[in-house]
C-alpha cells in the first residue's frame, strides 16, 4: 500500500466545489486601446495559452511565435498591473548571443474569477475547453493553476508544464488527482519539458538567453484514449526555432526529470546561499564545498535507488518502447538505473552541467536577490518527502539543512556552510 495522501493531494480530495468560472481580462477591460483584434474562437484548436511570462514563458513564447506556421499565442500573466507594463513596453524582448529580439506580436489575457466592470466581458476560452495550455509558473503554483482551470480543459487538451521541479502527477498521486478531478477518460493529456537552456532576467518582459541548450519533451499523464490529442502542439514544440526540441518516451523523461531535478538540488540552494554564479561551485574539487556536494549528492542517490524499484515506478518503467534502428536501448533493468542513479554517476552529471552553465546566475539566487519566494521545498524540500515516502529511516539532512538556510534567507561563505554540515548543525 501507498503511503498517505500527500498534502496537496488531500486538499483536493477535500474541495468538493465546482471549477470556477474565469474571466479572461484584456487590454480593452482596462480602457487601452489595442490593434489587435480579441482572440477568435475559430483558431482556438491552433492557439497557445502561455500561463506564466517569467523567463521560460517568454522563452517559449517567442520561440513557438516563430515556428512554422506562425501558430497564434496568447499570454497569460498573473496580476492586472502586468497588462498595463505590457501596453507601455515594446512586448518580449530576448538577448541571444548579443542581438536583441523584440516581438510584441502576442495576444495578453489576465484570468480571474472577478468580472471586468468596464469593456467586453469575455470567459477563457470564450466559455470553451482550452486546446494547447503552456504552464511556465514556478513549480509550486502551477499544479494549482491547472487545477482552478479544470473546467476549461477535457480529454482534447494538451498542458505542458515546464518547471524545474517533479511534477506532482507521476503515480502514484497523479492518477489519483485525475480520477478524483475528471470523470473516466477525460483527463487531459498532461506532458512536460526539462529545458537544459539558461535564461536570466532582465526586468519585466525582458530576458537574457545565456546559454543556449535543449528541450526534452514527454509524457507524464497520458489520456490513453486521446494520446494523438497531444501532437500539435509537441509537433511546434520541436520544430520551434532556438528551443532545440526532441521528444523522448516517457520513461526517459521520467529519468531526465529525477536527474534534472538532482542537479537543481545542488546548483540553486548552493548558489543562493553563498551568492555566487554556478562555476564557483565546482573551482576546488577536494575543499569544503566539494564535500557538501558529495554529501548532498550521495543523500539523492539514495532516495533516487529506492524511488526506481519502489512499486509506482513499474508502470512507468514497463512501458519503455523498443529502440529503432540504430537507437541505443534506455537501460531501465534494476542494475541499469542503479548505475544511472549511483552517487558517481550523478556527480558527474552534476559537474559536467554545472560547469557548462558555470557563468550564469541560478534562477533562486535571481529569486532571493530579487526578494521572490523561492522554489526550494520543489527541489530538496522533494527529496526529503520523497525519503521519508520511500523509508522514514533515510538520511536526507543535507538537504533538510539547505531547505532551513535557503527560507530563513541565509547567506554564507563556504566555511561556514560546511560547519552545517560538519556536525549536523550550524558551527558554534
Amino acid at each position: 500500500m501507498y503511503a498517505e495522501r500527500p498534502q496537496w493531494l488531500e486538499s483536493v480530495f477535500e474541495d468538493s466545489s465546482p471549477p470556477p468560472k474565469l474571466f479572461a481580462w484584456s487590454l480593452s477591460n482596462l480602457g487601452i486601446q489595442s490593434e489587435r483584434a480579441p482572440n477568435a474562437i475559430h483558431d482556438l484548436d491552433r492557439r497557445i495559452f502561455v500561463l506564466g511570462v517569467g523567463n521560460l514563458g517568454r522563452l517559449f513564447a517567442s520561440c513557438l511565435a516563430q515556428a512554422p506556421g506562425s501558430p497564434p499565442v496568447t499570454l497569460v500573466v498573473h496580476r492586472k498591473e502586468l497588462l498595463t507594463q505590457w501596453d507601455a513596453g515594446e512586448g518580449i524582448e530576448i538577448t541571444r548571443s548579443g542581438v536583441v529580439e523584440k516581438n510584441k506580436n502576442f495576444d495578453i489575457e489576465w484570468w480571474t474569477d472577478t468580472p471586468p466592470d468596464h469593456g467586453p466581458v469575455r470567459e477563457v476560452s470564450d466559455g470553451t475547453k482550452l486546446v494547447n495550455l503552456i504552464i511556465t509558473t514556478k513549480t509550486t503554483a502551477a499544479l494549482p493553476q491547472v487545477d482552478r482551470l479544470r473546467g476549461y480543459l477535457d480529454q482534447n487538451s494538451t498542458v505542458v508544464f515546464i518547471q524545474n521541479g517533479m511534477s506532482k502527477l507521476w503515480p502514484p498521486h497523479g492518477p489519483a488527482y485525475t480520477s478524483h478531478r475528471y470523470a473516466d477518460s477525460e483527463a487531459p493529456n498532461f506532458l512536460a519539458c526539462v529545458t537544459a537552456h539558461g535564461v536570466t532576467s532582465q526586468g519585466p518582459f525582458r530576458s537574457l538567453h545565456a546559454s543556449l541548450a535543449n528541450v526534452a519533451i514527454g509524457a507524464v499523464l497520458p489520456n490513453q484514449t486521446s494520446s494523438e490529442a497531444a501532437d500539435y502542439l509537441v509537433r511546434l514544440i520541436l520544430e520551434a526555432p532556438h528551443l532545440d526540441g526532441r521528444s523522448v518516451s516517457r520513461a526517459e523523461f521520467w529519468i531526465l526529470q529525477l536527474e534534472k531535478l538532482v542537479l537543481n538540488a545542488v546548483l540553486n540552494p548552493l548558489t543562493a546561499i553563498l551568492g555566487c554564479k554556478n562555476g564557483a561551485l565546482f573551482t576546488d574539487l577536494d575543499g569544503d564545498l566539494a564535500r557538501v556536494i558529495d554529501q548532498l549528492l550521495s543523500e539523492a542517490s539514495q532516495v533516487l535507488q529506492l524511488l526506481v524499484s519502489h512499486e509506482s515506478s513499474a508502470e512507468i518503467i514497463r512501458a519503455v518502447p523498443a529502440a529503432q534502428g540504430t537507437e541505443i536501448p534506455l537501460d531501465v533493468s534494476p542494475q541499469g538505473l542503479r548505475d544511472r542513479f549511483s552517487q558517481p554517476r550523478l556527480k558527474e552529471m552534476v559537474y559536467q552541467v554545472g560547469r557548462k552553465v558555470g557563468e550564469n546566475t541560478s534562477s533562486m539566487l535571481q529569486d532571493v536577490r530579487a526578494g521572490r519566494s523561492t522554489e526550494i521545498r520543489d527541489f530538496n524540500g522533494w527529496l526529503v518527502e520523497t525519503a521519508a515516502f520511500l523509508d522514514p529511516s533515510l538520511d536526507v539532512a543535507g538537504h533538510g539543512t539547505l531547505v532551513e538556510l535557503v527560507e530563513a534567507g541565509t547567506t554564507l561563505r563556504v566555511d561556514q556552510l560546511a560547519g552545517h554540515f560538519d556536525n549536523g548543525g550550524p558551527p558554534s
